[in-house]
């Protein structure tokens, strides 16, 4: 009944605006009033309104531009139907006239109605900036309207709208900005730009960070949802906004090329690296998955998220070579990319043995099994820590190596990837630190001046792929990952932004077989690839016969420490720092 209402309320007002407008344009042109005429006009706008756009439903206290821009065209329509029936007996300067007065009356009176109903009772208590003239941020203007907080600027770098306005909002510059404000703080600063480059919200914080008491941004373009308030999908800006870095060479093209139509096996599926590598393959258009992993939960949870391809769970252990070929030989994958791995130094070097034969036994087996069964091609991903190793770990990976690139060239492409932490992934210092700050605990930091590389997982794996697509056989490649950062400035940023004073940070001193700083070559000769982000590190040759040998000797012998630095001579171990 309400909805039928609406609609009688409608066909009202174009009863009534018509015969408002036909009397004063009847008036201004000095002609006397034609009611013939007019009850014609109405009949043929409230048709044109039931049945062009449904019109004659359209609510008002939800209107848009949209919403404006329909009724314009509904009563044009209208306009060019009784235009001919009435031509030579009216003036056409008249029936125009009329015609422009309506679409003003009508519009106007809904843009009045809209603007009343949906005027804010809420008390404005607390100023935002919107970062971002765009799209998002006009939309992000509008809600704003129903909450507590005004919107004082528009902030935009482009010099074009600068000095404008947007609904009576002033646009201007970051240093306009700081001189309107001086020595004061705004409440919030929202950066609304979704598909901008991580880099440029890092310099938007690091320049007007210390203007606002709160700074939050939207979720990235693909991320974004377009069905619900972009005001309620506003975040916290993270550290990992801080510290991504977006690939400028990123090929996707060559990406879907490699993945597209394929059966991939992906052993550690479960895992932060494996995971998202399951999640690319489902983007990048792969016919079916077969996701390897130990872990029942860890499977669970990506078999559950995967829901746009084919998937079949497999719950084993890569160290069980006769498992591994009966999976091989029943789901024939056409490319593998091997992410299982122990990682956690600290935890490889309290279990050498299990290390080893986890990292070296199940990539020697997961290699031999894709020669056996004519894989395409294989990828293992490799760790910074593999160069100059300090610790077990980063050993075990430089063996695996050594035997991915010296077991190419048996029908299979073999290739392996190295790059430094990815932001966010299990075990890493940015969920620790983030833990440790909401239980209110101090930062524990194992030493001031120790460095890391950072990634986020989602490009590290980008660029995993994409280094895949490009191999030949036989290379290791490795991702740019910027400059390293200090552990101790990490620390303090999430600090900062937690906003609280009562938290510090403590040294720890360094864990057996840490590093200060880690490397991603073993020396400078490394080759270019067509893409800036991805080089190729000089190949070390190692008589495979000799390898599969000094392996097997590895997981039986006593002393796999000696063992170890036999097959990897730069091999330092660090015990104690």
């Amino acid at each position: 009944m309400f909805s039928l209402d609406k609609k009688i309320l409608n066909f009202l007002v174009i009863i009534s605006f018509t015969f408002i407008t036909f009397w004063w344009t009847f008036f201004i042109f000095h002609q006397s009033f034609d009611i013939y005429i007019v009850i014609s006009v109405i009949i043929i706008r409230m048709i044109a309104s039931r049945f062009i756009y449904n019109d004659y439903s359209l609510s008002w206290s939800k209107a848009s531009q949209k919403s404006f821009l329909i009724k314009s065209v509904v009563n044009i329509v209208a306009f060019l139907i009784y235009l001919p029936i009435f031509y030579g007996k009216i003036r056409f300067s008249f029936m125009m006239s009329e015609l422009f007065i309506y679409l003003f009356t009508i519009n106007f009176t809904m843009y009045v109605y809209y603007y009343f109903i949906n005027k804010s009772r809420v008390r404005k208590t607390k100023s935002v900036v919107i970062y971002g003239a765009g799209k998002a941020g006009i939309k992000l203007e509008s809600e704003f309207h129903h909450s507590e907080y005004r919107v004082k600027f528009f902030i935009d770098d482009d010099k074009i709208i600068q000095n404008r306005s947007i609904d009576a909002i002033k646009v201007i510059s970051k240093d306009k900005l700081k001189q309107s404000i001086g020595t004061s703080k705004l409440d919030l600063l929202v950066i609304a730009m979704p598909s901008v480059q991580k880099d440029t919200t890092k310099d938007i914080y690091n320049d007007l960070s210390e203007y606002f008491n709160e700074i939050k941004i939207l979720p990235s373009i693909d991320e974004i949802l377009d069905s619900k308030d972009f005001s309620t999908q506003l975040k916290d800006i993270s550290v990992e906004d801080l510290l991504a870095r977006h690939p400028k060479d990123l090929d996707k093209k060559t990406i879907k090329k490699f993945l597209e139509n394929k059966t991939i096996l992906v052993t550690g599926a479960g895992g932060s690296i494996g995971s998202e590598i399951c999640r690319q393959c489902e983007k990048f258009g792969a016919k079916k998955l077969i996701l390897l992993d130990h872990s029942e939960y860890n499977l669970y949870t990506i078999e559950q998220e995967l829901k746009d391809i084919q998937s079949v769970c497999v719950m084993q252990s890569v160290v069980n070579l006769n498992t591994l070929d009966a999976t091989f030989k029943t789901h024939k994958p056409e490319i593998v990319i091997h992410a299982a791995a122990y990682k956690h130094v600290p935890l490889v070097e309290a279990n050498i043995h299990e290390g080893i034969l986890n990292n070296i036994k199940g990539t020697k087996n997961v290699i031999d099994v894709s020669i056996k069964h004519g894989v395409q091609k294989f990828v293992m991903i490799s760790t910074d820590k593999a160069v100059r190793p300090t610790n077990v770990m980063g050993t075990t990976k430089r063996i695996c190596e050594l035997y991915a690139q010296n077991s190419n060239g048996n029908g299979i492409d073999i290739v392996a990837v190295r790059f430094g932490n990815v932001l966010g992934s299990s075990g890493s210092v940015i969920p620790k630190f983030k833990s440790q700050i909401e239980k209110r605990q101090n930062i524990t930091v194992t030493h001031k001046d120790i460095t890391r590389y950072f990634m986020l997982i989602p490009e590290a794996c980008e660029l995993v792929l994409q280094a895949g697509a490009i191999g030949s056989g036989g290379e290791i490649f490795i991702l740019d990952m910027g400059k390293p950062i200090k552990i101790v400035d990490l620390a303090q940023k999430m600090i900062d932004l937690s906003g609280l004073s009562d938290i510090h940070i403590e040294f720890t001193g360094l864990r057996p077989g840490e590093k200060l700083y880690e490397e991603l070559l073993i020396d400078d000769s490394d080759c270019k690839t067509d893409y800036e982000s991805i080089t190729v590190a000089k190949p070390t040759p190692y008589e495979i016969n000799k390898l599969n040998r000094d392996i097997e000797e590895l997981i039986k012998c006593e002393d796999k420490l000696a063992k170890l630095k036999d097959i990897v001579p730069e091999f330092n171990h660090q015990t104690n720092i």
